[in-house]
């Protein structure tokens, strides 16, 4: 039972998540050999202030 932990900068919409959750789910599948049903993704949206990389926030880098 795979729970796939999704952090993606806000914005993304609803049809880009289906789209995503079908994928990594058919992924999963084909490479754990599991049941589709028991695929969990939960995505986070997160500001870009909310994130750094490199010692640097995101909102800083635009």
């Amino acid at each position: 039972m795979p729970i796939i932990n999704v952090q993606l900068f806000e914005g993304r919409t609803v049809e880009q998540k289906r789209a995503y959750a079908k994928a990594l789910t058919e992924a999963s599948v084909q490479v754990l050999g599991c049941s589709a049903s028991a695929v969990d993704v939960i995505f986070s949206d997160v500001k870009k202030s909310d994130w750094a990389s490199g010692g640097k926030l995101c909102s800083d880098t635009e």
